[in-house]
């Protein structure tokens, strides 16, 4: 791996943790995109690497700056872990079936459709 691979990796990573921490999105919606296009990866091994960097504690400085203002309900936490834990597992199972280029094509609708929600909720 390159010097230049490595800073890119890193202004992802820390763009990712950036946008995640301040407006509260999953790092993916940058990791994925940046990795196919900058890195060529297909569909299927961007996401999964997007996945995977989730298996660190990634979250915890920003889930904590929140909770120590008091804008953590543990409640909700407790019952979302568990149901994204098996929503993940689902969901990876469907995806691995999917032609890497329809995955891309759903992936983006996704995150426009998720934008223009965002941007016209009143």
């Amino acid at each position: 791996m390159s010097s230049s691979e490595i800073l890119l990796l890193l202004a992802i990573g820390f763009l990712a943790g950036t946008v995640g921490g301040s407006l509260g999105v999953g790092g993916g919606i940058v990791i994925v995109p940046a990795l196919v296009f900058f890195f060529g990866l297909n569909q299927h091994t961007a996401q999964g690497t997007s996945l995977a960097v989730l298996m660190f504690p990634v979250a915890i400085m920003g889930a904590y700056n929140y909770y120590r203002n008091g804008y953590v309900n543990l409640k909700y936490v407790l019952i979302l872990v568990l149901a994204f834990a098996v929503g993940q597992y689902v969901g990876s199972l469907v995806a691995i079936h999917i032609p890497g280029r329809v995955l891309r094509k759903i992936f983006g609708i996704f995150v426009v459709l998720a934008g223009l929600k965002m941007v016209f909720a009143k």
